[in-house]
């Protein structure tokens, strides 16, 4: 199936039915007044958050969606049938823009959550609402009135306990294959990923959900390479793997290179926690994986994990240190606490 994480459609709740003209006609009864019944009210177009949805693919080749209008109301008093609501099915993690694309209308977090989105229209009044005592046989009944309509955006974000960053080629989706049942598309090239993909984490009876996306260039917040529109998917994640390339010369610059589109792309992403991994690690020798270590350990100030997705080298080590991290962010927001204090790598 095709990853689309962003799309337009067109949606128009039900217009309501119109009210109708009617008299009783009944044998023996001379004036049997006006018994005109009102119109149904048309359908309203709902939003809906469900789990076995990945994409928005679907909305490509259908973007216009209209809920069912209302019947026209009946003789006998007797009202017309409601329009059926149109139920729009969306990713969990979903985000819904209005036509500017900034003004937020709802954000689908949770599985089952809906939201209405267009309101159908009111059904008109059947001539018997209209009955006076000067006016015992009106003909005039209501017109339904027209149902909303708007153009939306849908953009998907992906909601992961982890997301993986770097340079294009740093091994995100080889580390993503090494650790997790997802299968990728691998390759000795830049930009061999070009939309993100999910995996999940098994560890005895825990799990945790990582998320590989596009690799990052210098100018990608001005639209370079693949330009940082998949860094929305990472937005959710509480924590952040950045993998650095081992066999490049310059690993800090690799580093700081990334950090600057976190900071100029926005959204609180360069405050997240930071595991910095040195990848590659099988293709160098131990003195220049304790030179870049030991680099990257004092222009980061942190401490810096060696792997080597290929080879399986610490790999595990940093898995365990994921699950510590995710352990400790679920302890400290059940205790209400700041998470950021829990644990800073």
């Amino acid at each position: 199936m095709k990853f689309l994480d962003e799309a337009k459609i067109f949606i128009k709740s039900g217009d309501g039915g119109a009210g109708a003209i009617a008299f009783r006609r009944e044998k023996y009864v001379e004036f049997g007044g006006p018994d005109g019944g009102d119109g149904g009210r048309g359908g309203d177009v709902i939003i809906e958050c469900a789990t076995n949805l990945n994409t928005l693919i679907d909305f490509r080749y259908k973007q216009h969606l209209k809920a069912g209008k209302g019947n026209h109301g009946m003789g006998k008093n007797r009202t017309g049938a409601r329009g059926d609501d149109l139920v729009i099915k969306v990713p969990v993690g979903t985000q819904v823009l209005d036509e500017d694309r900034e003004t937020l209308v709802v954000d689908m977090t949770e599985e089952g959550q809906r939201y209405i989105v267009c309101q159908g229209g009111d059904g008109g009044k059947g001539n018997t609402r209209f009955k006076t005592s000067m006016n015992q046989a009106p003909r005039k009944a209501g017109p339904g009135f027209p149902g909303e309509e708007r153009w939306l955006w849908l953009r998907m974000k992906l909601i992961a306990d982890a997301g993986l960053i770097g340079l294009p080629n740093a091994g995100k989706s080889t580390f993503l294959t090494a650790t997790t049942q997802a299968h990728p598309k691998i390759g000795a090239y830049p930009f061999t990923t070009i939309h993100p993909n999910l995996g999940v984490v098994v560890r005895g009876h825990d799990e945790l959900v990582l998320a590989d996306i596009p690799g990052l260039i210098d100018g990608a917040s001005d639209g370079a390479g693949l330009g940082t529109r998949f860094l929305g998917h990472v937005e959710r994640c509480p924590i952040l793997v950045h993998l650095i390339d081992g066999t490049e010369e310059d690993v800090v610059a690799c580093y700081l290179t990334v950090r600057h589109e976190l900071e100029a792309y926005g959204a609180d992403l360069s405050e997240k926690i930071e595991l910095v991994t040195l990848n590659k690690c099988d293709s160098l020798s131990d003195e220049e994986i304790a030179e870049k270590k030991s680099a990257l350990e004092a222009a980061t100030g942190k401490t810096v994990s060696v792997i080597s997705g290929v080879a399986g080298t610490g790999v595990r080590d940093l898995v365990n240190a994921l699950f510590t991290v995710i352990e400790n962010l679920r302890l400290a927001a059940e205790e209400d606490t700041d998470a950021e204090r829990v644990y800073r790598p």
